[in-house]
């Protein structure tokens, strides 16, 4: 009975968007961490390049499973040109919030960690991806 109660509100939180968009977010950060770390323990590249080329793959992989997975778009072009306008100005935010606030490094991160998801889905949602 309890079992039950508790499965009825966690299955209501793995449909929701913002819970998809989390972890499609979480498996693209393993993606470009992993993809990075390849490159550049195996081929020696440097890790300006090897982080270019794990974001990439990383954003191929974030885009089209946000569009389709939590969105429920199609791949679109323009799509494509928002998703990345957003994340690319979520990348400066975060460096930004990095060099302003003096705090220990390890806590901006987790701030960074914390904000930034909710401000990216939230933009995606009312921009990137809005209802015709």
């Amino acid at each position: 009975m309890l079992l039950q109660y508790f499965y009825k509100y966690i299955k209501a939180i793995i449909n929701t968007k913002l819970f998809r968009y989390a972890i499609i977010g979480g498996i693209s950060t393993l993606i470009h961490f992993t993809i990075s770390s390849l490159f550049i323990y195996f081929l020696h590249t440097s890790i300006y390049l090897s982080n270019i080329i794990a974001f990439f793959i990383a954003y191929i992989f974030s885009y089209s499973m946000q569009s389709t997975f939590v969105f429920g778009h199609i791949i679109a072009i323009n799509k494509a040109f928002k998703y990345f306008i957003v994340q690319f100005f979520a990348l400066i935010i975060s460096m930004f919030i990095s060099n302003v606030f003096y705090y220990n490094d390890y806590i901006k991160t987790i701030i960074i960690i914390i904000i930034m998801p909710f401000i990216t889905f939230s933009i995606h949602k009312f921009w990137t991806f809005q209802e015709s």
